[in-house]
């Protein structure tokens, strides 16, 4: 799957901690694009409207975008393959050696080394500029 192609999908969960700021913006982006998706807090003071706890997820997620440092992002992968997930994001420089190991399995889409807004973000934004210089280096 392409990174683009992902964006396209429907009901996400974005599981976030607080540490990485893009996971907050990735969500208002959904919403501005009508996506139906739930926020898995894992944080010490959860957002307004999020879900605390992975066994609360919708059973309707197909996606899910995983931002989180204080907590292994391959746990959340494991539990949510379990409910029939087969689509991960996981923000850059969050993937831990499991997840590249969960990577392997070729029965799932698990997508590293990417931030989500540089992918979700208007071209007159910081995340434009920063998907303008990856096309120019070719890392998009």
């Amino acid at each position: 799957m392409e990174y683009e192609e992902f964006w396209e999908l429907d009901n996400f969960l974005i599981v976030t901690d607080g540490t990485k700021p893009a996971l907050k913006w990735t969500a208002n982006e959904l919403r501005k694009r009508g996506k139906i998706f739930t926020v898995l807090d894992c944080s010490e003071n959860p957002m307004d409207g999020s879900i605390q706890n992975i066994s609360q997820a919708p059973d309707s997620i197909s996606n899910v975008v995983i931002g989180i440092t204080k907590k292994e992002p391959g746990e959340i992968i494991r539990k949510m393959t379990e409910k029939g997930v087969q689509n991960f994001w996981v923000h850059w420089k969050t993937d831990t050696s499991e997840v590249k190991d969960i990577k392997n399995d070729n029965t799932l889409n698990v997508i590293t080394g990417r931030c989500p807004m540089m992918y979700l973000g208007s071209s007159a934004s910081i995340h434009g500029f920063h998907r303008f210089v990856a096309k120019t280096i070719g890392k998009y």
